[in-house]
């Protein structure tokens, strides 16, 4: 069965089966209770659903909802967006919907994924410590979802794990979520229902909770970054949600690079940047160049300041967050990106054979009778692939790369530029850096190699050999053979 005929034969439109009929019939009868009792705003949610939105908080701590960007930085999601709140008697109310949609990862490479509100990630959802929030989910998928909300405090009865602590949320129903926030920090939300298939497809978010009383410096820019990875092979629709260890898209917030917004800041600013890793299987090392910086959180919220960690490189494992703080004092445009080589490339980068150091022209004349114009490529490594222009797959993109100032960007995924200005009056793009003069590295001219006393010519012999170990019954006052035959994988002479 096609992904085509699958969507056809289960679209919530079709006949349920005779099991999700029962479950649909339980959740019709919920949902009226849940929406009969909304004039009771305040009121309990009921028996055996936690005690009440408020049960593990004393009603002193409840805060009235604080105004939306009074006291803090709002957040900014690259490519993303922030959930909307309306004020219903003293609770900020929100809205997810869950489906399925056409999502851009990068230009011309788009796959039916699924999320909240037509996107993925999800909105960020953005909050102060002590609001009481009620969230209702929609679910227009074609299968149950519920929703967990990942390190955040509350009733038991609203931590979303499918079985334990609720029903699953089944086709065309509304849940509602309702609790205070007792924290801060960074943190996330995604589907607790077959989870390897559902954040698979892309059903997660940001969930930032401000201190109701800030502590330290305010930052001037706040940006939320969720790191993924997808299964896509070149010419299908969907991702592979069944993908254990070889991802071909790595991503920040859903895009891969060509696809990621710059992240823009004025020199001088306070930056603080937040990662959320709900990649299936790897942690990313995102190392950023021009800057060091404070680790200031984890997952378990802000870090004291004898307790943060100064680096370039800040490890995000998956189910976990991490946020660096820094003042952007260095003018220019500065690469942020994973460190593990592989996850800045893209599609066409993963499960090529290795032709590094073969000499193709003998291959080449003996294909090209069959195949005109054949020529092996990747024996010099991967550099220079995608401004070959090269014909690739349908839906799919070259593997690293776009045009830069100097030439094409030689990395793709996992990989964005934080472009840092001065004197700009607005966060728009600002185009490519303009650099100082004598800032750029350039080749050497001949007079300046010869005041340094550089000599291109000079090589360098290669380290000796160490003597093979000696062999059981082997005689070892023998003499052993220093030869200095080719080894029988080295590359050929042209």
């Amino acid at each position: 069965m096609t992904n085509n005929q699958r969507s056809k034969a289960t679209h919530p439109d079709d006949k349920l089966s005779r099991r999700q009929a029962v479950i649909g019939g339980v959740a019709i009868l919920a949902g009226g209770a849940i929406f009969g009792s909304q004039s009771r705003a305040d009121g309990p949610v009921g028996a055996g659903t936690g005690g009440g939105p408020d049960a593990a908080l004393p009603a002193k701590d409840a805060q009235q909802p604080a105004p939306m960007g009074q006291g803090y930085t709002p957040v900014i999601t690259p490519n993303g967006a922030t959930l909307e709140w309306r004020i219903v008697d003293g609770w900020k109310v929100g809205h997810l919907v869950v489906e399925e949609f056409d999502h851009e990862f990068a230009p011309g490479l788009r796959a039916k994924c699924w999320g909240y509100n037509g996107r993925t990630p999800g909105p960020t959802i953005e909050a102060v410590e002590g609001d009481r929030i009620r969230i209702y989910v929609t679910n227009h998928l074609y299968a149950p979802t519920t929703i967990h909300w990942h390190g955040i405090f509350l009733p038991n009865g609203m931590d979303g794990v499918t079985g334990l602590n609720q029903a699953p949320i089944p086709p065309g129903a509304t849940f509602k979520y309702e609790f205070t926030l007792r924290q801060h920090g960074t943190h996330m939300y995604h589907s607790h229902f077959d989870e390897m298939t559902q954040q698979g497809m892309g059903l997660m978010g940001m969930f930032i909770i401000h201190p109701r009383t800030p502590a330290g410096p305010r930052v001037d820019r706040d940006f939320a970054i969720m790191l993924s990875e997808w299964r896509i092979d070149p010419g299908t629709s969907r991702p592979n949600t069944n993908e254990m260890t070889d991802f071909n898209v790595l991503t920040m917030n859903s895009k891969a690079y060509p696809g990621t917004a710059p992240l823009v800041v004025k020199q001088g600013d306070r930056v603080r940047i937040r990662f959320g890793n709900l990649g299936a299987m790897d942690h990313h090392p995102i190392h950023l160049h021009g800057y060091e910086f404070n680790i200031t959180e984890t997952g378990s919220g802000p870090l004291v300041q004898a307790g943060q960690q100064r680096s370039n490189t800040v490890l995000v494992t998956v189910g976990d967050t991490r946020a660096i703080e820094f003042v952007a004092d260095n003018p220019g445009d500065w690469a942020m990106h994973c460190h593990m080589t592989h996850h800045t490339m893209n599609q066409m980068g993963h499960g090529t054979p290795n032709m590094v150091g073969i000499d193709p022209d003998g291959l080449d004349a003996k294909v090209r009778p069959l195949l005109p114009g054949y020529m092996t490529m990747g024996e010099v490594g991967m550099g220079g692939m995608g401004e070959m222009g090269m014909k690739v797959p349908a839906n799919s993109i070259s593997m690293i790369g776009a045009e830069g100032p100097f030439g094409y960007i030689d990395m793709g995924g996992m990989f964005t530029i934080l472009k840092v200005r001065p004197g700009i009056t607005s966060y728009e793009d600002p185009g490519w850096y303009k650099h100082p003069a004598r800032t750029v590295a350039n080749e050497a001219t001949p007079n300046e190699l010869r005041r340094d006393s550089i000599n291109t010519e000079q090589r360098y012999a290669p380290a000796p050999r160490s003597p093979a170990p000696a062999k059981a019954g082997h005689n070892h006052g023998a003499s052993h053979s220093t030869t200095d035959e080719k080894p029988s994988n080295s590359r050929p002479e042209r």
